[in-house]
């Protein structure tokens, strides 16, 4: 498991990676949010230790631009110990608290009981049902679309191009192979079918349906879903 620990205090994150690498979790290191939100674009994070007193971009702030679309748990941690802090925290889409000092025993409890639930109930049942690249989520169970958390109608022919394409976000399909997965049955002449269903998808989910931002074409080849 992957933690990124952010704060302005090097003492304190040093201290903090060693409690956790002693517990077998691989840690990254941030010292304020604008750090912390490039760690977790070019790393796989499964847990985030946020303080919220930092330079640049506080803890609450990123945690605000993480839960745009991650919803991987935060631990925040703070000097204060008002009540106030706390709600703001876990108003702002933190899942625990931690006032400093803190006992380093009861933060690597918090840290596992929180990936424990997150393993279990949170990216378990997502993986199963639930398809999301950016802020493009589709909720195959509900069938149920949302952009930026609006949700968006699709016609049953365009969701099922959507799904096929979000669940392999990344991967480029021909447009035979579009056609043939979302129709079952062999290709005869697919393109400008293929290409007006994509066009009114676009049209739905994108803000700049000329500049898109999730559905694209990959010249010569077909179309893929950019994996965010």
């Amino acid at each position: 498991m992957n933690i990124l620990v952010c704060d302005d205090d090097k003492e304190i994150v040093e201290a903090i990676k060693i409690y956790l690498s002693n517990e077998g979790y691989q840690v990254f290191k941030a010292y304020n949010g604008l750090e912390a939100l490039t760690v977790l674009e070019e790393q796989e994070i499964h847990l985030i230790i946020m303080d919220i007193m930092m330079p640049q971009m506080d803890g609450l702030r990123a945690t605000m631009k993480i839960r745009e679309d991650k919803s991987i748990p935060i631990i925040m941690l703070s000097a204060k110990s008002e009540d106030t802090d706390k709600i703001i925290g876990l108003n702002m889409g933190a899942d625990d608290y931690l006032t400093k000092p803190f006992n380093p025993l009861e933060l690597i409890a918090r840290v596992k009981s929180q990936l424990r639930r997150y393993t279990t109930l949170g990216s378990l049942v997502t993986k199963s049902n639930v398809y999301q690249t950016g802020g493009l989520v589709i909720d195959d169970e509900q069938k149920i679309i949302t952009v930026d958390g609006e949700e968006v109608k699709l016609t049953p022919v365009q969701y099922k191009i959507l799904k096929l394409l979000t669940a392999n976000a990344g991967k480029v399909f021909s447009i035979n192979e579009i056609y043939e997965k979302v129709w079952n049955e062999a290709a005869f002449c697919p393109e400008n079918t293929v290409a007006v269903h994509i066009r009114k998808i676009r049209e739905k989910i994108e803000i700049n349906p000329k500049e898109p931002k999730y559905l694209k074409v990959v010249w010569g080849i077909g179309y893929k879903v950019e994996k965010i």
